[in-house]
């Protein structure tokens, strides 16, 4: 049994006019919101073994506020990244039990779907899901077969937690 963490960067900066879009980075909100997943993943005691990580600017800063000890990987091939994509890079995942995949939307929005059964699963910034697939190998991992196990959003730990 294998571990999947997929995850959509934190909301990013849009204030500097003429910036280009793999360069932009997160605004404090943002920054918040990834501190608050990493910290919800220890509180699940959900760590990844390896993290991979779209090498945008805003997906690294993602990476860095979540406070996660762990190899990471940063990939040009997940920048802007389609479903398959992100299927292409777990299949050749370094061999560990648990990984992190974090990168962008539509494609992680529709990953996570697609690792859900099919359903329709909304992914604002910094979603975060977490699925178990009954594989042995990341190379044998697919969309069929993985459950959602957990699924959280900054807005819904805010809520659950009473504070703003």
């Amino acid at each position: 049994m294998k571990t999947l963490i997929l995850m959509r960067h934190a909301k990013s900066d849009w204030s500097k006019p003429g910036q280009k879009d793999k360069e932009r980075t997160l605004n404090n909100r943002g920054r918040v919101a990834a501190w608050r997943m990493g910290d919800w993943l220890r509180e699940i005691e959900t760590m990844p073994q390896v993290a991979l990580v779209s090498s945008a600017q805003r997906t690294r800063e993602t990476w860095d506020c979540m406070k996660i000890t762990c190899d990471a990987v940063f990939e040009d091939a997940l920048y802007l990244g389609e479903a398959e994509d992100y299927l292409k890079a777990v299949k050749t995942a370094p061999d560990c039990d648990c990984l992190l995949v974090l990168g962008h939307n539509p494609g992680m929005e529709t990953a996570m779907g697609k690792m859900a059964g099919g359903q329709w699963i909304s992914a604002p910034t910094a979603a975060t899901g977490v699925y178990t697939l009954p594989i042995d190998h990341w190379r044998d991992a697919g969309f069929e077969g993985a459950t959602l196990t957990a699924f959280e959003t900054p807005k819904s730990l805010i809520q659950q937690s009473g504070s703003s």
